[in-house]
């Protein structure tokens, strides 16, 4: 075994000690724990270059050592093992995601299992309309000038909006206007629906072109403005669960970000279906946020995203099961959605 790949035992060593213990390791207790095959003395000369090198860092005037950021992403990138999740576990994912009754009801079950499993504070997006297709367009008459526009994406999101129309409308008009609409629109991805509302509105009758153009500006408005992207949080109260060391010192200005919908947006990043992000301390770009880790990535049907979703805690976090929590429970929400 070269120096290089001991010194990379011996870093890997201090991590999964300091993640499990919360201390920190010193060069004996690497020793009593581990299968190193070499000396106490050895250990701490390359415990010593570990710490030149940036990699760990002595906290106080203890023995002990920590990881410093720069380490912890060496030991994301090259050195930790991704724990397979157990089959009991993997069923009771299946079990408690399956039971869900709605999309809202989909939403508040992933975040609250994905706080429960990985102890840390997690974040789901709800599906996002930009990214949505229609699914089915309904028109309820409320009486003769006015209606009820419901759009259902494919994601299981509901958007409803009122039409008010410039005339009495039969009701036989309005099941003929519901045909058309979707005949038009149901498959076809939200950013794709401007030129086909305004088709609608060009192979109407004469009769029944100022009615179709107030439920076009209505369709406009509930297909493609800008929606609020909407987003559900649970387990902060795992923020305290940390040692003295962790988010140094201070969790007022954790807790501050977190009340803020759009820094949860940018925590979640641009995800993808392939890709899982994990950000340490100073890679986050969120100021009140660079002594915390984040491990997101995308949810859907096979390879189109509907959301993101992840987990916020301390740099001293169990790499391997969250990365694997978070890749599961995405997997399965997307399979979800696939099938309602």
């Amino acid at each position: 075994m070269s120096l290089d790949d001991r010194k990379l035992d011996v870093l890997r060593a201090i991590v999964e000690d300091y993640v499990a213990t919360q201390e920190p390791v010193g060069s004996k207790a690497l020793v009593e724990r581990h299968q190193l095959g070499v000396s106490p003395a050895t250990v701490r000369n390359d415990m010593a270059v570990l710490e030149e090198e940036g990699y760990i860092r002595q906290p106080h005037t203890s023995a002990g050592r920590v990881p410093t950021d720069r380490g912890y992403r060496l030991f994301v990138d090259r050195l930790s093992r991704v724990k397979p999740l157990s089959p009991a576990e993997r069923r009771a994912i299946e079990r408690f995601l399956a039971g869900a009754l709605d999309l809202d009801d989909v939403v508040h079950r992933t975040v609250r299992l994905l706080a429960q499993l990985t102890r840390q504070v997690a974040v789901v997006q709800y599906p996002s309309l930009a990214r949505s297709s229609v699914r089915h367009l309904e028109l309820v008459p409320i009486s003769t000038t006015r209606l009820m526009l419901v759009m259902i994406a494919d994601s299981g999101r509901v958007e409803q909006r009122l039409v008010e129309l410039p005339g009495p409308v039969h009701v036989d008009s309005v099941t003929d206007l519901r045909r058309r609409v979707n005949e038009k629109l149901v498959g076809k991805r939200l950013s794709d629906t401007p030129p086909l509302v305004q088709a609608l509105v060009d192979e109407v009758s004469p009769d029944d072109r100022n009615t179709m153009v107030t439920l076009a500006t209505v369709l406009l408005e509930t297909l493609v403005e800008r929606h609020e992207e909407r987003i559900a949080l649970a387990g902060r109260a795992n923020l305290t669960r940390g040692g003295l060391l962790d988010f140094q010192g201070s969790l007022q200005p954790i807790l501050e970000a977190l009340e803020e919908e759009v820094i949860l947006l940018k925590l979640l990043g641009e995800v993808d279906a392939t890709t899982l992000r994990v950000r340490i301390g100073d890679e986050n770009e969120i100021d009140n946020l660079r002594s915390t880790s984040v491990v997101s990535t995308g949810y859907g049907p096979g390879m189109t995203i509907m959301g993101g979703l992840g987990v916020l805690g301390p740099t001293r976090m169990d790499y391997p099961g969250t990365i694997a929590t978070v890749r599961a429970v995405a997997r399965y929400v997307g399979d979800l959605l696939g099938n309602t």
